[in-house]
């Protein structure tokens, strides 16, 4: 069981690891030239992973720590619309005609983009790759304001899964961060989706936002229920106004204080158990027909920039400003302001701002993680073993003992074990494992 004491003892700021290293880890050093290499080396029968990003929306929640801004004309997203069609161009010179397993439309706002700029999109992206037959292409939504004719553009080149994001149906919360979603419409939303055929449905929630309480997050929950969402993502807010100044507009007397956030965490984890839901990983939680429960009982369930996923690409491709990419050889990420963006395309270059090329020992490191964070176990002989590299781990033990002996961890060394009731505490675990912590000046996000 994990008491105040022990909340306030592990609930240090540390990385989510969609990555590892963590994106603060990425620098100057990894430009266009070594992206070009990397994609030009890569084995043309692996499949590729594509990811989109839309860095616009027409309002700005305040709790957002995504690289977006608001318009409120077409322009600017029908400028970048084809600076992205001219980047796609570019990668795809270097890599040939390939196979795509899994494609997500992110941001910002992908349904900002017109029904008609959908289609030409999906055009374009499938002229110049193939899928596999069984590829899930996801969409994240905003239901507020959403067209139908928006809906069908993305279910015409081939979305079978989508993204709606909640956070919390409670008007006074909703009225804090800035974003006055009705439930109709998340209802709408859904219903439109489905009689289009995308009948994959996530819900994104939040707990730890201003005026949230247990009562108030349990009624989100009760309300969403009744739509029969597949899967749903439980995300804790991360207040960060030193990196995203608009949450200073948040009220910050409203947020919830550390046993408060605990405590709703596990309010909606309980319900959504209840409700026959599986949890997975640290956030997410899946009916039994969602393809991330078969793939935790059999050891495939992998995390990466979307969070968990079934994908088994080791190849994500990211395209549009502030895109991360990820690949054997490392991670890239692309310019993140427009005019760089804008520039580096007008002049024919991939638009790379950093990245980090990984060592033998980053891999083996980011599978010790990876295992951590998403089947909460594992055999660091067997992990050692199979990379045909053996660390010095002595530290590491030494960390983990300590762990143990507050009941976050069994250890049956080389075996380690996250037991249950230590799942929310999963980051403040895996970071052990995490040799570039230390040396870092990023801040992260609170663990809970």
């Amino acid at each position: 069981m994990i008491t105040p004491d022990l909340l306030a003892k592990y609930e240090q700021p540390v990385p989510r690891y969609t990555s590892y290293p963590t994106a603060p880890h990425f620098h100057a050093g990894i430009d266009a030239a070594a992206y070009g290499a990397w994609l030009e080396a890569l084995d043309p029968a692996q499949p590729l992973s594509l990811y989109f990003h839309i860095p616009f929306c027409d309002s700005l929640c305040w709790f957002c720590g995504c690289n977006t801004r608001v318009v409120n004309r077409y322009e600017p997203v029908s400028t970048y619309f084809e600076l992205l069609k001219r980047e796609i161009a570019l990668v795809a010179e270097k890599l040939g005609r390939r196979t795509v397993s899994h494609m997500h439309f992110g941001g910002g706002s992908p349904t900002m983009l017109s029904p008609d700029d959908i289609r030409r999109l999906g055009d374009f992206v499938w002229g110049l790759f193939d899928r596999t037959p069984d590829a899930e292409i996801a969409v994240e939504i905003d239901p507020r304001g959403l067209a139908y004719e928006t809906v069908r553009a993305f279910a015409e080149i081939g979305v079978n899964r989508a993204s709606i994001g909640v956070q919390d149906v409670n008007r006074e919360v909703q009225e804090a961060v800035n974003r006055i979603q009705p439930l109709s419409s998340t209802a709408e939303a859904m219903a439109a989706l489905r009689a289009e055929g995308v009948d994959r449905i996530n819900i994104d929630l939040m707990y730890g936002l201003p005026f949230q309480t247990v009562s108030r997050v349990l009624h989100t929950v009760e309300c969403i229920l009744p739509l029969r969402p597949d899967r749903l993502a439980v995300f804790g807010y991360a207040h960060v106004p030193h990196m995203k100044p608009h949450m200073n507009l948040i009220p910050g007397h409203a947020l919830p204080g550390r046993d408060e956030r605990f405590r709703q965490q596990q309010a909606i984890a309980g319900r959504l158990v209840e409700a026959g839901y599986a949890r997975i990983g640290l956030d997410h939680f899946a009916k039994d027909s969602d393809p991330l429960v078969p793939a935790l009982r059999e050891g495939r369930l992998h995390r990466n920039f979307q969070g968990y996923t079934v994908d088994p690409a080791e190849v994500l491709i990211g395209f549009g400003a502030s895109a991360i990419g990820a690949l054997p050889q490392g991670y890239i990420q692309n310019v993140t302001a427009m005019p760089d963006y804008r520039k580096a395309i007008g002049e024919g270059r991939l638009p790379v701002a950093r990245g980090v090329e990984l060592t033998p020992e980053d891999r083996l490191r980011r599978a010790i993680i990876e295992q951590i964070m998403c089947h909460m176990s594992v055999d660091l002989a067997a992990m050692q073993q199979a990379a045909g590299l053996t660390l010095d781990l002595d530290a590491e033990h030494t960390a983990l003992a300590a762990l143990a002996d507050d009941g976050l961890v069994r250890l049956d060394w080389p075996r380690v074990t996250v037991p249950e009731e230590a799942r929310p505490l999963m980051r403040s675990i895996a970071c052990v494992f995490d040799a570039h912590l230390a040396t870092g000046k990023a801040k992260h996000s609170r663990a809970v």
